[in-house]
């Protein structure tokens, strides 16, 4: 079993689809991974009121061999970054000085975590499939239905046929029509929103290769998804649609369009100085 390149972040990426006992473990862990590293499995079982059986079986549920390699993994993040582990919610009496830290430091972290848990082979495997498709739908709703404009303006600006689809009845509609030499990038941050989901699911259906980027790799969408890009960021009350959950799926489609870029890049060059010309053809008019 391969150790996460980020044990904090991965913990966090794999918490909803956790039964609650592993949920109740997953969340000490989160809030003070120090407490394992200190601790052996009898004196964290006894601190999280847990059996030492439910320890263990919740360390392989998210991903670990068992709860030693859990622990000496936490112990390198830690000694590595100890101040990025626990980055602290926003609370409702907050100044507006640590609120300026606070998120900045949230995006931040997602980056930087979204950076280290992106899979190189599956995203040269998504640029591959994107250049060589016919045409390119986006999938999101909310804060990512933003990043899927963004990722379809990016897509049209180097060439390729793009469209964005934020209303489920649309998506659903493009989903039916495609063919197996299309893509869908469906974008949820919980993998489980029905108004992406449903549609990516009938695309599938329709032989379209689907491509999911979602906080979750266990999720129903990962589960139908033909690749998937795993992004970074948490939720919070103060947050919701947090900007560190959409900042980390921007960095994902940023990446696919430089890569996308250099692939192609004859036509991507092209495209970029055509378009711009004639954005400033019409700027000086």
């Amino acid at each position: 079993m391969t150790e996460p390149a980020n044990p904090v972040a991965a913990v966090r990426a794999v918490l909803p689809s956790l039964t609650p006992a592993a949920q109740a473990i997953a969340r000490i862990i989160l809030d003070d991974p120090g407490l394992v590293v200190r601790s052996t499995i009898t004196e964290f079982s006894a601190v999280s009121g847990t059996s030492e059986a439910t320890i263990v079986r919740t360390a392989r549920a998210l991903g670990f061999t068992g709860y030693s390699q859990m622990r000496f993994s936490l112990a390198a993040a830690v000694a590595k970054q100890p101040e990025r582990l626990v980055p602290g919610d926003l609370g409702p009496d907050d100044p507006l000085t640590d609120v300026i830290a606070k998120v900045a430091r949230a995006e931040s972290d997602a980056l930087a975590d979204t950076a280290a848990q992106l899979d190189p082979d599956q995203l040269w495997a998504v640029v591959s499939a994107i250049a060589a498709a016919r045409r390119v739908d986006v999938y999101g709703v909310a804060a990512s239905g933003l990043v899927a404009t963004d990722m379809s303006q990016k897509l049209l600006r180097i060439g390729l046929s793009s469209h964005p689809f934020s209303d489920a009845h649309l998506a659903l509609t493009s989903a039916a029509l495609l063919k197996p030499d299309d893509v869908v990038v469906a974008i949820s941050t919980s993998g489980e929103t029905p108004d992406v989901l449903v549609p990516a699911r009938t695309a599938k259906e329709s032989g379209a290769h689907v491509v999911a980027i979602t906080n979750n790799p266990r999720s129903s969408l990962a589960g139908l998804s033909d690749h998937t890009l795993v992004s970074a960021g948490r939720e919070t009350a103060f947050r919701p649609g947090a900007l560190a959950s959409r900042i980390s799926q921007l960095l994902i489609v940023d990446v696919i369009f430089v890569g996308l870029a250099q692939r192609t890049y004859e036509q991507a060059d092209a495209a970029i100085r055509a378009t711009r010309e004639a954005i400033d053809r019409y700027r000086v008019r």
